[in-house]
Protein backbone atom coordinates (compact mmCIF):
# COMPACT_ATOMS: atom_id res chain seq x y z
CA UNK A 1 0.00 0.00 0.00
CA UNK A 2 1.54 3.28 -1.13
CA UNK A 3 -0.70 5.72 0.75
CA UNK A 4 -4.19 6.29 2.16
CA UNK A 5 -6.27 9.41 1.61
CA UNK A 6 -9.15 10.39 3.88
CA UNK A 7 -12.09 11.98 2.13
CA UNK A 8 -15.42 13.46 3.18
CA UNK A 9 -17.34 10.19 2.84
CA UNK A 10 -14.62 7.59 3.33
CA UNK A 11 -11.05 6.61 2.54
CA UNK A 12 -9.12 5.70 -0.60
CA UNK A 13 -6.15 3.34 -0.53
CA UNK A 14 -3.52 3.63 -3.24
CA UNK A 15 -2.11 0.16 -3.85
CA UNK A 16 0.91 -0.80 -5.95
CA UNK A 17 0.74 -4.40 -7.18
CA UNK A 18 3.65 -6.79 -7.69
CA UNK A 19 3.65 -6.23 -11.45
CA UNK A 20 4.16 -2.50 -10.89
CA UNK A 21 0.61 -1.49 -11.76
CA UNK A 22 -1.33 0.81 -9.45
CA UNK A 23 -4.87 0.56 -8.16
CA UNK A 24 -7.22 2.64 -6.02
CA UNK A 25 -9.62 1.03 -3.55
CA UNK A 26 -12.28 3.16 -1.90
CA UNK A 27 -14.37 2.35 1.14
CA UNK A 28 -16.25 3.79 4.07
CA UNK A 29 -13.59 2.82 6.62
CA UNK A 30 -10.09 1.32 6.74
CA UNK A 31 -9.17 -1.32 9.27
CA UNK A 32 -5.47 -1.61 10.07
CA UNK A 33 -4.44 -5.05 11.34
CA UNK A 34 -0.69 -5.05 11.90
CA UNK A 35 -0.37 -8.01 14.23
CA UNK A 36 0.17 -8.35 17.98
CA UNK A 37 3.16 -8.50 20.27
CA UNK A 38 3.83 -9.65 23.82
CA UNK A 39 3.25 -7.05 26.53
CA UNK A 40 6.28 -7.83 28.71
CA UNK A 41 7.72 -4.35 29.20
CA UNK A 42 8.12 -2.81 32.66
CA UNK A 43 7.57 -6.10 34.47
CA UNK A 44 11.08 -6.24 35.93
CA UNK A 45 11.99 -9.35 33.97
CA UNK A 46 15.51 -8.09 33.28
CA UNK A 47 16.14 -7.46 36.98
CA UNK A 48 14.99 -10.97 37.87
CA UNK A 49 16.98 -12.55 35.05
CA UNK A 50 13.97 -14.05 33.29
CA UNK A 51 15.00 -15.16 29.81
CA UNK A 52 13.17 -13.63 26.86
CA UNK A 53 13.47 -14.26 23.15
CA UNK A 54 12.01 -12.29 20.24
CA UNK A 55 9.92 -10.26 22.65
CA UNK A 56 8.40 -13.22 24.52
CA UNK A 57 9.10 -14.97 27.81
CA UNK A 58 10.87 -18.29 27.26
CA UNK A 59 9.12 -21.23 28.94
CA UNK A 60 9.22 -25.00 28.80
CA UNK A 61 6.18 -27.09 27.90
CA UNK A 62 4.75 -26.56 31.38
CA UNK A 63 4.96 -22.76 31.67
CA UNK A 64 8.17 -22.70 33.74
CA UNK A 65 10.73 -19.98 33.06
CA UNK A 66 14.46 -20.22 33.72
CA UNK A 67 13.92 -18.63 37.14
CA UNK A 68 12.54 -20.83 39.92
CA UNK A 69 9.11 -19.73 41.10
CA UNK A 70 8.28 -17.72 37.99
CA UNK A 71 5.85 -19.15 35.46
CA UNK A 72 4.24 -17.66 32.38
CA UNK A 73 1.28 -18.46 30.16
CA UNK A 74 -0.68 -16.89 27.33
CA UNK A 75 0.40 -14.16 24.94
CA UNK A 76 3.46 -13.13 27.00
CA UNK A 77 4.82 -16.64 26.46
CA UNK A 78 4.76 -16.30 22.69
CA UNK A 79 2.73 -17.62 19.78
CA UNK A 80 0.28 -18.89 18.95
CA UNK A 81 -1.46 -16.01 20.69
CA UNK A 82 -4.87 -17.60 21.09
CA UNK A 83 -7.30 -17.62 24.00
CA UNK A 84 -7.78 -21.39 23.94
CA UNK A 85 -4.02 -21.96 23.95
CA UNK A 86 -3.65 -19.68 26.99
CA UNK A 87 -6.46 -21.44 28.85
CA UNK A 88 -4.92 -24.85 28.21
CA UNK A 89 -1.50 -23.56 29.29
CA UNK A 90 -3.04 -22.31 32.53
CA UNK A 91 -4.39 -25.75 33.41
CA UNK A 92 -1.08 -27.42 32.59
CA UNK A 93 0.90 -24.90 34.65
CA UNK A 94 -1.33 -25.05 37.72
CA UNK A 95 -1.34 -28.85 37.68
CA UNK A 96 2.45 -28.90 37.29
CA UNK A 97 2.89 -26.52 40.22
CA UNK A 98 0.57 -28.76 42.25
CA UNK A 99 2.83 -31.74 41.54
CA UNK A 100 0.41 -33.59 39.32
CA UNK A 101 1.49 -35.74 36.39
CA UNK A 102 0.68 -33.73 33.26
CA UNK A 103 1.49 -33.66 29.57
CA UNK A 104 3.35 -30.62 28.28
CA UNK A 105 1.82 -28.37 25.64
CA UNK A 106 2.34 -29.53 22.05
CA UNK A 107 1.99 -26.36 19.96
CA UNK A 108 1.64 -28.38 16.74
CA UNK A 109 -1.76 -29.52 17.99
CA UNK A 110 -3.16 -26.08 18.82
CA UNK A 111 -5.97 -25.24 16.37
CA UNK A 112 -5.88 -21.87 14.69
CA UNK A 113 -9.20 -20.23 13.82
CA UNK A 114 -10.00 -17.05 11.92
CA UNK A 115 -13.59 -15.88 12.32
CA UNK A 116 -13.97 -14.16 8.97
CA UNK A 117 -16.25 -15.01 6.06
CA UNK A 118 -15.56 -17.62 4.92
CA UNK A 119 -14.06 -19.00 8.11
CA UNK A 120 -10.51 -20.36 8.15
CA UNK A 121 -9.16 -23.08 10.46
CA UNK A 122 -6.06 -25.23 10.63
CA UNK A 123 -3.97 -27.51 12.82
CA UNK A 124 -0.58 -29.11 12.43
CA UNK A 125 1.89 -28.82 9.58
CA UNK A 126 1.29 -27.18 6.24
CA UNK A 127 2.23 -29.07 3.10
CA UNK A 128 5.33 -26.88 2.72
CA UNK A 129 6.45 -27.40 6.34
CA UNK A 130 5.96 -31.16 6.08
CA UNK A 131 8.17 -31.24 2.99
CA UNK A 132 10.77 -29.03 4.70
CA UNK A 133 10.87 -31.57 7.52
CA UNK A 134 11.75 -34.26 4.98
CA UNK A 135 8.45 -36.09 5.28
CA UNK A 136 7.09 -38.08 2.36
CA UNK A 137 3.47 -37.04 2.26
CA UNK A 138 0.07 -37.68 0.77
CA UNK A 139 -2.26 -34.71 0.34
CA UNK A 140 -6.03 -34.78 0.00
CA UNK A 141 -8.40 -31.98 -1.03
CA UNK A 142 -12.16 -31.79 -1.15
CA UNK A 143 -14.28 -28.77 -2.20
CA UNK A 144 -17.43 -27.72 -0.37
CA UNK A 145 -19.27 -27.65 -3.66
CA UNK A 146 -19.20 -31.45 -3.61
CA UNK A 147 -21.03 -31.54 -0.27
CA UNK A 148 -24.84 -31.67 -0.19
CA UNK A 149 -25.20 -29.84 3.14
CA UNK A 150 -22.96 -26.99 1.97
CA UNK A 151 -25.05 -26.58 -1.16
CA UNK A 152 -28.30 -26.69 0.83
CA UNK A 153 -26.97 -24.00 3.17
CA UNK A 154 -25.99 -21.83 0.23
CA UNK A 155 -22.34 -22.13 1.27
CA UNK A 156 -20.68 -24.01 -1.62
CA UNK A 157 -17.40 -22.09 -1.44
CA UNK A 158 -14.76 -23.83 0.63
CA UNK A 159 -12.07 -26.47 0.81
CA UNK A 160 -10.69 -29.09 3.18
CA UNK A 161 -7.06 -30.14 2.85
CA UNK A 162 -5.39 -32.95 4.76
CA UNK A 163 -1.73 -33.96 4.92
CA UNK A 164 -0.56 -37.45 5.85
CA UNK A 165 2.77 -39.18 6.30
CA UNK A 166 2.93 -41.50 3.29
CA UNK A 167 4.80 -44.21 5.21
CA UNK A 168 2.88 -44.35 8.48
CA UNK A 169 -0.50 -42.79 7.67
CA UNK A 170 -0.04 -40.26 10.48
CA UNK A 171 -2.21 -37.15 10.12
CA UNK A 172 0.30 -34.29 9.99
CA UNK A 173 -2.00 -31.36 9.37
CA UNK A 174 -5.42 -30.18 8.25
CA UNK A 175 -6.46 -26.87 6.72
CA UNK A 176 -10.01 -25.71 6.08
CA UNK A 177 -11.79 -22.75 4.50
CA UNK A 178 -15.58 -22.50 4.48
CA UNK A 179 -18.75 -22.41 6.54
CA UNK A 180 -18.35 -23.46 10.21
CA UNK A 181 -14.82 -24.80 9.77
CA UNK A 182 -13.86 -23.28 13.12
CA UNK A 183 -16.25 -25.86 14.61
CA UNK A 184 -15.22 -28.72 12.31
CA UNK A 185 -11.45 -28.41 12.91
CA UNK A 186 -11.77 -29.93 16.37
CA UNK A 187 -12.40 -33.31 14.76
CA UNK A 188 -8.93 -33.22 13.23
CA UNK A 189 -7.42 -31.90 16.48
CA UNK A 190 -8.81 -34.90 18.36
CA UNK A 191 -7.61 -37.24 15.61
CA UNK A 192 -4.07 -35.89 15.86
CA UNK A 193 -4.02 -36.12 19.66
CA UNK A 194 -5.15 -39.75 19.44
CA UNK A 195 -2.47 -40.42 16.78
CA UNK A 196 -5.20 -41.51 14.39
CA UNK A 197 -4.12 -42.85 11.01
CA UNK A 198 -5.76 -42.47 7.62
CA UNK A 199 -7.11 -46.02 7.85
CA UNK A 200 -9.00 -45.27 11.05
CA UNK A 201 -10.44 -42.06 9.61
CA UNK A 202 -11.52 -43.85 6.44
CA UNK A 203 -13.29 -46.48 8.54
CA UNK A 204 -15.07 -43.80 10.61
CA UNK A 205 -18.72 -43.19 9.72
CA UNK A 206 -19.56 -39.51 9.27
CA UNK A 207 -23.26 -38.52 9.49
CA UNK A 208 -25.14 -37.49 6.34
CA UNK A 209 -25.98 -34.83 5.38
CA UNK A 210 -23.36 -32.78 7.27
CA UNK A 211 -20.50 -30.46 6.48
CA UNK A 212 -18.23 -32.90 8.33
CA UNK A 213 -18.42 -35.26 5.36
CA UNK A 214 -15.99 -32.92 3.58
CA UNK A 215 -13.40 -33.97 6.17
CA UNK A 216 -13.67 -37.67 5.36
CA UNK A 217 -13.74 -36.97 1.63
CA UNK A 218 -10.48 -35.07 1.95
CA UNK A 219 -8.91 -38.05 3.70
CA UNK A 220 -10.23 -40.37 1.00
CA UNK A 221 -8.84 -38.08 -1.69
CA UNK A 222 -5.35 -38.29 -0.19
CA UNK A 223 -5.45 -41.99 -1.00
CA UNK A 224 -7.25 -41.75 -4.33
CA UNK A 225 -10.59 -42.93 -2.94
CA UNK A 226 -12.82 -39.84 -2.86
CA UNK A 227 -16.48 -40.65 -3.58
CA UNK A 228 -18.08 -37.35 -4.60
CA UNK A 229 -15.60 -35.70 -6.96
Amino acid sequence: MAKVEKGKDGVTAHVELKDGSKQQISGEKLISAVGVQCNIENLGLETLGVKTERGAIVIDGYGKTNVDGIWAIGDVAGPPMLAHKAEHEAVITVEKIAGMKVHGLDKTKVPGCTYCEPQVASVGLTEAKAKEAGREIKVGRFPFVGNGKAIALGEPDGLVKTIFDAKTGELLGAHMVGAEVTELIQGFVIAMNLETTEEELIHTIFPHPTLSETMKESVLDAYGRALNI
